[in-house]
């Protein structure tokens, strides 16, 4: 099975979600950042792209370390190590300040991933235990900008973005966030007070402020198409690296 995976291009667009052009863009990424380094001990029995292939099934397919050993080859304890190892290398570029910020619109939501780690997790409203992950998205090019550490599933969103401290990121951005961040120094909807309705105009802005938002939960959507953020099985770091590693190969899958 691993020749196949070797030989035809197929395999990789399947069980990643690349192309070959953007695998092969990932896998430049992660070469510059050493993971073709050797831990002490035996040398790895996999190639690179190998390896980097394998971190990338494992993510967008979930399969458990049995499963994936005989697709490459090798035991559930190497797929282990590769994926502790090659993981972290995978992740999300970070960002600066745009030069051009004034003419940026950016759109920030929160989405809950259930995780096995009771660490990172509280029992949540989607009544399992889940971590709270803020995204940055792009409003024009859909692109992740950014996406924070997780933190437990109970955290209120506002309280999440002021933690995360990705607010330094969005300096003279426009962001967009929904009525739960409120006082965050965020556009959110206007609000319905006690006794008093929403004017015509509000109501109208409501609308087209949801249109625009909406973008971001397609987003999201599409993060979760990798089934690691659907059942995440890692501790410590780990749903902190897939979070970063499936940002990163969305915006690979966008890119031309």
């Amino acid at each position: 099975m691993a020749g196949v995976l070797r030989a035809d291009r197929v395999w990789v667009e399947t069980f990643t979600g690349l192309r070959v052009t953007q695998f092969a863009r990932l896998l430049r990424v992660v070469r510059e950042r050493g993971g073709n380094g050797t831990l002490r001990g035996r040398p790895w029995s996999l190639l690179l792209a190998e390896r980097v292939l394998m971190v990338a099934v494992y993510y967008r397919t979930n399969l458990t370390m049995r499963q994936l050993g005989p697709l490459f080859g090798v035991s559930s304890s190497a797929v282990c190590r590769v994926i502790q190892r090659l993981g972290p290398l995978l992740a999300l570029d970070p960002l600066s300040r745009p030069a051009d910020a004034a003419d940026r619109l950016w759109i920030v939501d929160g989405t809950l991933i259930p995780v096995r780690d009771r660490g990172v997790a509280a029992s949540s409203r989607n009544y399992r235990f889940s971590a709270n992950v803020q995204v940055i998205v792009d409003a024009d090019s859909q692109l992740v900008i950014a996406a924070a550490r997780p933190v437990p599933g109970t955290t209120a969103d506002a309280h999440a973005w002021r933690a995360s401290g990705l607010s330094e990121l969005c300096q003279g951005v426009t962001v967009l966030g929904d009525g739960a961040c409120l006082n965050c120094g965020i556009g959110v909807p206007h609000r319905k007070r006690p006794g008093r309705p929403l004017l015509r105009g509000e109501e109208d802005g409501n609308a087209e402020h949801r249109r625009v938002r909406a973008r971001v939960e397609h987003v999201i959507g599409r993060l979760k198409n990798y089934k690691i953020l659907r059942d995440c099985r890692q501790r410590g770091n780990g749903l902190h690296h897939a979070v970063q590693a499936v940002a990163h190969m969305h915006n690979l899958a966008l890119a031309p």
